[in-house]
Formats: structure tokens, sequence, C-alpha cells
């Protein structure tokens, strides 16, 4: 049985053989199809298809998709059987398709040898010299190095005829000239029926009745006996039984004489069964797309979202001055003091960064840099020309380096509150190396908070009514109205306001330390639009498909770096589909399905690719991911996860796909430096960084009065930790220059 990934390499065979990005569909039908305007190819499943003979059909199928136009030739033609049609124009098509493509002759004679050895055309049960001359014609292109097939003499010019056609037109033509040739066989046939009998059985004089194609008398005056037709007038009785006998067994092929080529049929019903699966617990396939999102619903700007902040923390201000004893109290003093001392200590790591980024970017140029004589002397170099000939100067050239941008999808899911403010710390880290090096960058949090909470009412919680992201259409990948990428951060504000916005951010992840009970020292609660929600970060991805180029355009940047750090697996994605109602009285109606609730293919018609969404979380988010990488070849997708021991072994089996060599290899590396690094797994690369490693402090700080064993421990934590920080910042900076 095939599998889904054979399917994927099927459809890049089907567009590689029309030369062209066709959209391919492979569903449970009994027949392919070819939509011209639409562009759009449907191939049956052929479950149980070799893969000779699957290659054979999808060759055979394109052929048709290239070759065979939609004309409605049934008006100019409706006497001519479909079935006449289909044998001439499956010789032409595929004799094109060999012309074009010579390889594809030894897949065709594999593949129909393997066919003719199954009796697909189902010859067992019959005499090849007994059926029809369209269905031999079939027989003889498609197996007649398997099987012999004889012809008679006026028979050849359709053999004839059917290898030299090269338009479907002239298939038209071949087919209606077959036609008419197989109805005056019927009728001379027909005619042989009405023989009569004398009174004693015999049977009459075999001299006076009209043969095939034999000249009437209104007819000899004008053929003057010519035509090559027997002259029955001078046959004897034995003569005229024989001939009797050779138009009685002819082309019609006796009781097989009907006007339709049975083999065609028979192939065909057989290629449908190829197609009845025997599993039947999954779905008919189906293939979704990305809507357009509207933006303006789906992101909240920098300055809403921190004004919004604002507004927030001078309320909370207000309302403890106006319920504490403690007049005068500044609830924030301790958080913000905590903020600067970071910010501070933090520019060592920076300084690390820039360095790190010069430095790669300086060998990268260099190993690309290119060195030419400019016909000069150069004098510095005459003293030796006795035995150097290389007296010119050179010039080194250094390639135009492009302009870098980074993207940053930051996770604010609940399960991030224990890890949450020291990913802030590493995002500031590198929003600050930003800053220094004059990189243009945006940072977004997903939630499903933001719009949720918009109105709301404390008293009746009621959530409101939201306005949708875009449209719902049959085949579309639905993004919940809740869904919300919050900007945090953006290059393009002002210096002032960049520090102020950085300090709420710091403030909103200190509020989070309630969720791991610490709050002795938080005198104010989460703003309500910005508590931590669930993990939607499948629509997150799903909307960079308009975030990257919008960003793209407005800074100018060239290569995008697109970061995400969370520290788990994304929710489920759903996908509106049309449900035809099978009970009398009910409408049909839009509902929603899993994007894993079967065979679920994400099709990109911008690029003209599919690709399987699997039946887990993480193959989903990787499926998006290598659509994302699809559409944006010139983009970097840098996956940051953070992770505890215990999920970081379900983390490795998981994207290792169980090879149990790799997963004892990377657990060996993880154990040692409580990080990993894998490679194509959706993301170009995906960093695993220990949370509590993250949580480490990598500031040297003891108690006054802590002893030498204490100081020591105390150290070496902060070594470890600056070493595993510098390890993984040294190869993000990789990617990054």
């Amino acid at each position: 049985m095939l599998t889904e990934v054979n399917y994927e390499v099927k459809g890049q065979l089907a567009k590689l053989l029309a030369t062209e990005d066709l959209i391919i569909e492979n569903r449970n039908v009994s027949t392919a199809s070819f939509d011209v305007e639409r562009r759009v190819l449907t191939l049956p499943m052929w479950e149980k298809a070799s893969a000779t003979v699957y290659d054979l059909l999808v060759g055979h199928e394109v052929g048709h998709a290239l070759y065979t136009p939609a004309d409605n030739w049934m008006i100019d033609y409706p006497e001519v059987p479909q079935s006449f049609v289909n044998v001439f124009e499956d010789v032409r098509i595929e004799k094109l398709m060999k012309q074009k493509y010579p390889g594809l002759t030894k897949t065709f004679y594999t593949g129909y040898s393997q066919l003719a050895d199954q009796d697909f055309f189902g010859l067992e049960e019959l005499d090849i010299e007994d059926i029809n001359l369209a269905d031999r014609i079939n027989i003889h292109f498609k197996i007649g190095n398997f099987t012999d097939v004889s012809f008679e003499d006026d028979e050849y010019q359709f053999v004839d005829r059917a290898f030299k056609t090269n338009s479907f037109k002239e298939v038209l033509e071949l087919a209606n000239d077959l036609t008419i040739f197989l109805k005056e066989q019927q009728k001379q046939q027909e005619s042989l029926g009405e023989l009569s009998f004398d009174e004693d059985g015999e049977m009459g004089s075999l001299s006076q009745m009209p043969m095939m194609g034999q000249a009437t008398e209104s007819d000899s005056s004008n053929d003057d006996g010519k035509g090559g037709q027997p002259d029955t007038s001078k046959m004897s009785d034995e003569e005229l039984l024989d001939e009797l006998e050779n138009v009685s067994s002819g082309s019609l092929g006796g009781v097989h004489g009907e006007m339709e080529a049975l083999t065609d049929k028979t192939l065909q019903d057989n290629l449908e069964n190829l197609n009845k699966t025997t599993d039947k617990s999954h779905y008919e396939p189906e293939y979704v797309e990305i809507p357009t999102l509207n933006m303006k619903t789906v992101i909240a700007k920098n300055s809403e979202v921190h004004q919004y902040l604002d507004e927030w923390f001078t309320k909370s201000q207000k309302h403890f001055d106006e319920n504490s004893e403690r007049k005068g109290f500044d609830i924030y003093e301790k958080v913000d003091n905590e903020y600067r001392l970071f910010r501070r200590s933090a520019q060592k790591e920076v300084n690390y960064l820039v360095k790190e980024f010069e430095c790669r970017k300086s060998a990268d140029a260099y190993a690309r840099a290119t060195v030419s004589k400019t016909g000069v002397l150069d004098c510095t170099k005459l003293h030796s020309y006795k035995y150097n000939e290389d007296l010119f100067k050179k010039i080194t050239t250094l390639p135009d380096g492009k302009n870098h941008g980074l993207i940053f999808v930051l996770d604010w899911s609940g399960s991030m509150s224990t890890v949450l403010q020291d990913t802030i710390k590493q995002l500031f880290n590198l929003i600050w190396f930003c800053k220094k090096v004059q990189i243009p960058f945006k940072v977004f949090a997903f939630t499903n908070e933001w719009n949720s909470n918009r109105d709301y009412n404390a008293d009746s919680y009621i959530r409101p009514e939201l306005p949708d992201h875009h449209e719902y259409a049959d085949g579309m990948i639905r993004v919940d109205p809740q869904f919300t990428m919050v900007e945090f951060v953006s290059s393009d504000v002002k210096k002032g306001d960049l520090e102020r916005q950085m300090l709420n951010i710091w403030r909103l992840g200190s509020s989070m330390q309630y969720y791991r009970g610490w709050g002795d020292n938080i005198y104010y609660q989460t703003p309500r639009r910005l508590s931590l929600s669930g993990t939607p970060l499948n629509e997150a991805l799903v909307s960079l498909n308009q975030i990257i180029p919008e960003f793209q355009k407005s800074t100018g940047v060239q290569k995008v770096q697109c970061i995400t750090l969370t520290d788990g697996e994304a929710h489920p994605l759903q996908f509106n589909k049309w449900f035809r109602s099978t009970h009398e009285g009910y409408d049909d109606y839009m509902g929603t399905r899993s994007t894993m609730s079967g065979r679920v293919f994400i099709r990109d018609r911008k690029v003209g690719k599919t690709y399987s969404c699997k039946n887990a979380n993480h193959e989903l988010t990787s499926a998006i991911l290598e659509q994302l990488r699809g559409r944006f070849p010139e983009v970097n997708f840098i996956g940051i996860r953070v992770m505890d021991g215990r999920d970081a072994n379900s983390f490795i089996r998981k994207y290792m796909d169980w090879d149990f060599d790799k997963v004892q290899n990377i657990q060996a590396g993880w154990k040692k430096n409580k990080s990993l690094k894998l490679t194509d797994v959706g993301y170009h690369v995906y960093f695993g960084l220990s949370s509590s490693a993250l949580n480490s402090n990598s500031e040297f700080t003891v108690k006054e009065d802590a002893t030498k064993s204490q100081i020591k421990s105390a150290f070496k934590k902060s070594l470890s930790a600056k070493k595993m920080n510098k390890k993984v910042l040294s190869q993000f900076m990789d990617f990054i220059a």
C-alpha cells in the first residue's frame, strides 16, 4: 500500500512531467480528471498499484492533461462511441509522452507488462480473434508486446492511422471512420442472417446473395467491376461458402461485435479496483488552503498595546493608593529596579552577540571574496622580478551583503509561566543586539486573550462577539476570532518609547510570578487582556504568510530571520467543510473538521505545492513551516524550545521519528550540555534549551557569610550557565550572520 509520502512524491512526478506547477489532488475517485481552467489534476489513489504501474498511470494522465482538449466533441460526432475516442486518444497521448520523455518508454513497457499479467484487459475469457477492431487496436498498442493480435488487410489502415495521429481532430476523424467501417460490416452480417431456405431446408443459391462491399446492378456501371471486391458471379458454391465464413467471423467479432471497445471498459473497471482502499478508517483526502486574513483584526498594534498597559499600570497604582494604608508607596519600584539591573548586567552578553555577529559576517564575506589583477605594477615587488612573475597590484572585491531583519514570535500560553520572565530576558538580549547592529525587528506574542477580554464584564462574565478574521469557505483553514498577534516591540519606535515599552513587558512578565506561587513582592495583577492563554502557535504561523511580506516591504530587508520561542506543542487547527445533508428536510451546512482527522493536505496555490498534515500536533506545525519555507525561501525559520528533562525525551523521540540510534545520540548531548539542536524538522534549525538552565542566574552572587564550598558551588553554577548561554547564542549567530 502506498503511503502519504508516496502521494507527495507522485504529485511531484506529475508536476515534473507536466513542466508546470499543476495542482495535484489524490482522491477516492474512480477515474482521473483534469480541470483545464484551474489546472487541477485529480488522480485516483490507486493504493493497490505497484510503483511502476503508478508511474505509468501518472504519466498517462499527465498526457491527457497536456494534450487532450476539453472540447465537447460529441456535438460534431454524436454517433461515435466514447470508447473509440478513448482508444485512439490513448495511443496519441502516450506516443507524445514517450517522445517528450524517452525514459517513460521503459515505464510504459514494464507497467503494461504487469497489467497484462494481471489480466487487466479481461482477455482470459475472450478469444482475441472474436473481439472487434477497436478492441484489437487497443490491445495492440497497450500490450501488443505480450499478446499476439492479428488484423485483416483492410484493417491495417486504422492501425497505421492510429500511430500517425498528431492532433485531437485527427483522433475524432479516425474514430468516426472506424464507426462507419464497423457499421457497414454490421449491415453485412445482418443481411447474412436473412438467408432463406428452400422447401427441402436447403439454402438457396449463394450466387444470388450480395456480399460485403459487392456492387449492385445500379452501381456496376460506375466501377467497371473494379474496387477490390470478389466477383461472386464467377464463384462456385464452395468458394462462396468460404467467403461467407470470412465475413461472419470478420471485424465485428461475432457475439462481441457491439459498437464499444470492451477492453477499454474492462481496463477502467480494474483500475477502479486499484483505488478501493482496504483501510476504511480514514476520511476522504481533504485539501485545505491558507486563508487571507484581515490583519487589522489579527494584529494588536504596538501603540494600542502599550496604551492599554500604561493605563492598566496607572489604574493599578491608583487602586493601591486608594485601598492601602501605605500612602506614596510605588508598587513598581522593586520590579523596575530589577529591570535596570538586568539591563546593565546584560551588556556583556549583548556585546558578545555583536562580536559573534560581526566576526561571522566578515568571515562569510571574505569566503565569497574575489581577487583580480589590476595591470598596474606593484613597486614593492619589483625586487623579486627574477623569480616572481606576479608583480601586479591586486584588488579584493567583497560581495555586497544582504540586509537583515528579525521577527520574533513569543509563546504567551499558560505553560510558559514558569519560564516567561527568563524567556523575556533572552528576548531582550536579542532586541538590544538588534539595536546595536541596526537590524530591523518586530516582536509578536500569540494569545487568545487579547480579543476575548476586549469588553470583558466582570459582573456578568459575558464575552463579546468577535469579528471574523477571514471569510469562511469550504476547504479553508479556520483561524479563530479569539486569536491575536500582539505587537509588543518594534524597531521603528523612538528610543524613549522603546525603553518604556520594554519596561512594560518586564512588569508584565513579573506579574506572572503569582502563577508560580510567588506573590509577596508583586502588588498588582496581570492585565486581563494580556493574561496567559492556550497555545495558538499554528495560527501564528499561518498569519506569518502576511506578516513577513509586509515586514519586508516596510523595512526593505532582503533576508529575514523568523524566531519562535515556545515551550510546547500547538493546538490543532480546524478547517471549514461544507457538509451535505443525507436526511430529507435538513439543509446542507458549513461545519468544521480537524486537520488531523485523516488525510489532510495544505495546498498553497501560490507555489503549487501540497504539504501533508499527518496525524500529530508537531507534524501539523512542521507542515505549516514547510509551507512557509516554500513560499519564502529567503527566510530562515528558527525555533527555540524551552523544556525540562522529561519533555526533552519525548520531544527528541517525536522529532527523530523514534529512530533509536539518533535518539540515543541526541539524548546524550542533551544530558551533557542541557541544550540540543535539530535541523530541518519544519524549522531550519530547532534549538532546545533546558528550563532549569534558563532559570539559573548567570551572575556570580553569594551571601556575605558564605562558606568556601558555597562560593565554589555558586561560581561553578555561574560559569555553567554562561557557557550554555554562549554556546546556544553562538549557534544562533551562525544563522543570523
